[in-house]
């Protein structure tokens, strides 16, 4: 809404030509009284006189409303105009901040189509999950180096020691596996038929897969330390 000077002269110009319409209204009427008493009294000098006055008189107050109404449809006019104005950049304020508003969500939105997209091809990028068709290791019990069961025995090849080096890792899944690291080398003392092999790295024994490792004919010193 249009506040201030504007609006204040718009307001004081309509009610200035208010209060003057009504005085012409007023004079309009004592005209009108003063032309039927002359018609009744014909010839009396003094009433031609008032009544020319009075005329001269409204006429005066047509003139200065003319003027007034011009001055007040300006007035008015311009706070129109401002008002417009005041509108259309409320108008321009509300759709700039829809726009930003929706341009926020449509970034929203694409940062989401992004995570997604990116989490679909992290997903069908992943290996996928093979289980193991591999038997378990061997249960056994050894006692000075001799296999107390005659199952576990019948399936353990005879092997001389050899080195080897794991070429990948494992994480054992029982008491009786051995966690290896890539790199890690180990006194292998037995090699199942059924993919397994036993023996030590750095202080503890236990069965891992065989394919897991490769043998090594020679091996330095500080890495043959690391295997007790």
């Amino acid at each position: 809404m249009v506040m201030g000077a504007p609006l204040e002269d718009a307001r004081h110009l309509a009610q200035r030509y208010d209060r003057m319409r009504q005085e012409a209204e007023a004079q309009a009427i004592e005209v009108s009284k003063r032309q039927m008493k002359l018609r009744e009294a014909s010839g009396n000098s003094d009433m031609v006189s008032r009544l020319e006055a009075a005329e001269s008189k409204l006429q005066e107050l047509k003139s200065n409303m003319g003027v007034l109404g011009k001055e007040a449809v300006a007035a008015m006019t311009a706070v129109e105009a401002q008002q417009q104005r005041l509108t259309l950049q409320r108008l321009i304020a509300l759709v700039e901040s829809e726009r930003n508003y929706h341009q926020k969500v449509l970034q929203i939105l694409d940062q989401l189509e992004r995570e997604m997209v990116s989490e679909r091809q992290r997903i069908e990028g992943a290996p996928p999950v093979v289980e193991s068709s591999m038997p378990p290791p061997p249960a056994y019990e050894e006692v000075n180096g001799i296999f107390m069961r005659n199952t576990v025995a019948e399936l353990v090849e005879t092997v001389e020691y050899f080195l080897a080096e794991a070429i990948q890792s494992y994480q054992a899944e029982s008491d009786t596996e051995l966690n290896l690291s890539t790199g890690d080398y180990i006194v292998v003392r037995k090699v199942s038929n059924n993919g397994w092999a036993e023996g030590e790295c750095r202080g503890k024994a236990g069965w891992f897969p065989y394919d897991y490792i490769e043998k090594r004919e020679r091996v330095l010193a500080s890495k043959v330390a690391q295997v007790f």
